[in-house]
């Protein structure tokens, strides 16, 4: 969910840098971060466990692991963020959608010096090619199923995934609108317990 990290980070480009990388950081090299990245990293950690543990992220699941096994939930984030760029209660235009990719990269981009050396090697092609904003595009979606494949160890095609979204968009969007309400609140919450 990489759309659904960057927009779900409030406090600014620190907490947003840690929710993007948190992925690439390890164990206790959390710990190395400036309060506000570890803030971001426990974020995205927290959304994570959130949306694996949700009936709706199961539910969408299914449509890919007879397929995919334990890739399947990889494949369910990337839809995700899908329904969320195309979601106007988010991103009111492709305007704002757009806008707000912009200033994501920006504020990646500030906290370069602290960008693990793979995401920030990730970080110039996603700039250059808009992932987070083209992830609203049906073959922006069959493109980041190939970048799974790609990073992933063991998976070989992603043409069977952009099938089984095709033939179950309407099941992975209701699985989405059960999910991302929730999501949502409980990031809002997270944020007011971060407050003095």
């Amino acid at each position: 969910m990489c759309l659904a990290h960057a927009y779900l980070s409030p406090g600014g480009a620190e907490v947003l840098t840690g929710n993007m990388i948190s992925d690439f950081v390890k164990g206790r090299t959390q710990y190395d971060y400036p309060a506000g990245i570890r803030h971001g990293i426990r974020l995205h950690r927290s959304i994570d466990r959130f949306t694996d543990e949700h009936a709706a992220t199961r539910e969408a699941k299914q449509v890919f692991r007879p397929a995919y096994r334990l890739y399947a939930g990889a494949f369910v984030d990337v839809v995700y963020d899908h329904f969320l760029a195309n979601d106007r209660q988010h991103f009111s235009s492709d305007e704002a959608l757009y806008a707000f990719t912009r200033q994501a990269y920006a504020a990646l981009s500030s906290q370069q010096a602290w960008l693990p050396p793979r995401f920030a090697l990730m970080l110039q092609p996603m700039q250059q090619h808009n992932w987070l904003y083209n992830y609203q595009y049906a073959w922006g979606i069959e493109k980041s199923f190939g970048g799974l494949v790609h990073r992933s160890r063991y998976l070989t095609e992603s043409a069977t995934a952009f099938q089984l979204f095709q033939q179950h968009y309407a099941l992975l969007q209701q699985c989405y609108h059960a999910f991302m309400p929730a999501l949502y609140q409980l990031v809002l919450e997270l944020a007011a317990e971060q407050k003095p």
